[in-house]
């Protein structure tokens, strides 16, 4: 009997795909051009599954995830076929799962059951939209893990706040010695402990961006002031992103923010920037390119933009978190901010921890308020300027994520993942002295604790001469020790600061000293794991 073709099969709704309809209904609405050409990434199913119990003490090295873990050949091989019939090019990438389609809309839509439409936002950008399911040829139920792209509207925010009592002043050049309520991120890491002269050469820190650009002349000013060596910061582009600025007050302050405290945390690291478009498709594509890039080799993934859990499909986080349970597995650290709306994370009701944040395969990373002369530390409390309209550090717990293992003897988390797990100086008011766009700027937010974070674990991998890779298991085995500041005042809304873990500022800032023994330690014992036989895996039919 003959194969079915994929338009003759039976229809099913794929997973976690369901968009609600937009507020109003579709009466502000137009049919997308079916002419128009566009891009979809096809997340496939693995070879094998990853074991999630051996994330953080054993790692693969990238020939052992290729033969077990990359993408399922007989997967590749029904999308290839699919995309044939439906008169869709494809381009596959094994290791990070994706095959990326390209067609026509009228192709497209017939292709994934799917009506495009656009859209105009209040902010009059006009995107591409869908509501409801995508929906499958039945043979590919399984196959198919997540279609990312038939909708392009925003999916995530950068976390940075410029502080608005900061001069900007377009000529000045940042003083490493400046005297003020702000710091440089030099100051900021002396603050915390890290040994003058700690270098992270040969490191490389991955820094995820969905929008905004950097200007080289802007780097290289702002180093020489601070009297360090100018890193070198390479751009990726990533689905036809762009580094392209849009000024101070756009996203140019977020990945001049990351750069800055990134690079000046870690002196020798090298800065690669993934720029990708601000959509789920984008953010995806760029954290599987950046886990995958074997040209850069990044060790450390930073992430500053997120969005409330429940602003993503379900398709969307799984892939995302996916992305990041490979990066474990790899041995490459993933960190993001946790959001800068306090508990609520910006909704107008209730309480909302950021994704990715939220994610049990990414370090969350939360905010305070830090003030301190030299490296002593005379005060450090939750970030919380709501009544100045300066915002707050995320956090709270996961209404998606299960408690992780490594939480569990946190009572405030038996019913799901909390977050933050580490915190840092985030407050706009005790700021970073940056540069952006030719103009010296003081910003805060969760954002610049990422970077932070990021440079401090590029040192302890250079010291390690390993990667710390996945680190909450011995982070949160250190609970309570002397690696970590605990902050016990404040609060972000619904969740108040207490002794040890909380859903404010996580396990407490870094004590830099500290934290370096104990994870170039726990670093230097993580074994690789022992080659497995592949299975086989049968050709899907079409």
């Amino acid at each position: 009997m003959p194969k079915l073709t994929f338009a003759a099969q039976a229809r099913t709704a794929l997973s976690g795909s369901q968009r609600p309809p937009l507020p109003g209904g579709q009466q502000d609405t137009k049919p997308v051009r079916s002419s128009a050409q566009i891009t979809v990434s096809v997340i496939v199913r693995r070879k094998q599954p990853l074991n999630a119990n051996a994330l953080g003490e054993q790692r693969l090295t990238r020939a052992q995830y290729k033969a077990q873990h990359s993408a399922d050949p007989a997967a590749l091989k029904a999308v290839l076929a699919f995309a044939k019939e439906f008169n869709l090019s494809a381009e596959a990438d094994a290791a990070r799962r994706t095959v990326q389609l390209t067609g026509t809309v009228a192709d497209m839509q017939r292709a994934f059951d799917v009506k495009l439409r656009h859209h105009a936002a209040a902010n009059g950008e006009i995107y591409r939209v869908r509501q409801g399911d995508i929906c499958l040829p039945e043979s590919l139920q399984g196959i198919v893990e997540a279609v990312l792209g038939l909708d392009n509207r925003p999916q995530a925010k950068p976390h940075f706040r410029i502080h608005k009592g900061a001069a900007q002043t377009p000529d000045a050049i940042v003083h490493p010695r400046a005297t003020n309520t702000s710091f440089t991120p030099v100051q900021v890491a002396q603050l915390y402990g890290l040994p003058p002269n700690s270098r992270a050469t040969g490191q490389t820190i991955a820094l995820i961006e969905l929008g905004g650009g950097f200007k080289t002349a802007d780097i290289k000013a702002y180093f020489q002031g601070l009297n360090l060596p100018v890193p070198t910061v390479t751009a990726v582009s990533v689905d036809k992103g762009k580094n392209k600025s849009d000024g101070p007050n756009g996203a140019d302050g977020e990945v001049m923010l990351d750069i800055e405290v990134a690079a000046a945390v870690a002196p020798g690291a090298k800065i690669v920037v993934y720029f990708a478009p601000n959509t789920d498709q984008g953010f995806i594509d760029a954290i599987t390119t950046a886990v995958h890039d074997t040209a850069n080799k990044p060790s450390v993934i930073s992430i500053s933009w997120g969005g409330p859990e429940d602003s993503w499909t379900a398709q969307a986080r799984n892939a995302l978190d996916q992305a990041c349970q490979s990066a474990a597995a790899l041995g490459i650290t993933v960190l993001a901010a946790a959001g800068d709306s306090g508990s609520s994370d910006g909704e107008s009701s209730g309480n909302h921890v950021d994704f990715p944040a939220s994610s049990p395969h990414v370090l969350a990373c939360g905010g305070t308020k830090l003030t301190g002369s030299g490296t002593t530390i005379q005060s450090e409390v939750v970030w919380n300027e709501t009544a100045a309209n300066e915002g707050a550090t995320g956090g709270g717990i996961s209404t998606v994520f299960a408690q992780p293992s490594w939480q569990a003897g946190i009572a405030a988390t038996k019913s799901g993942r909390g977050v933050p797990d580490v915190s840092g100086n985030a407050d706009p008011a005790t700021g970073y002295q940056v540069r952006v766009d030719g103009q010296n700027l003081v910003i805060g937010g969760t954002s610049a604790v990422a970077p932070l974070w990021a440079g401090l674990l590029a040192v302890v991998n250079a010291q390690s001469k390993t990667t710390v890779g996945f680190v909450q298991p011995r982070l949160y085995a250190a609970n309570g020790s002397s690696s970590f500041h605990d902050i016990t005042s404040g609060n972000n809304g619904a969740f108040k600061a207490g002794p040890g873990w909380d859903a404010c500022t996580g396990l407490g800032s870094p004590n830099v000293p500290n934290l370096i023994t104990l994870l170039a330690q726990s670093a230097s014992t993580t074994k690789p794991t022992k080659p497995k036989p592949t299975r086989k895996t049968s050709a899907a039919t079409s």
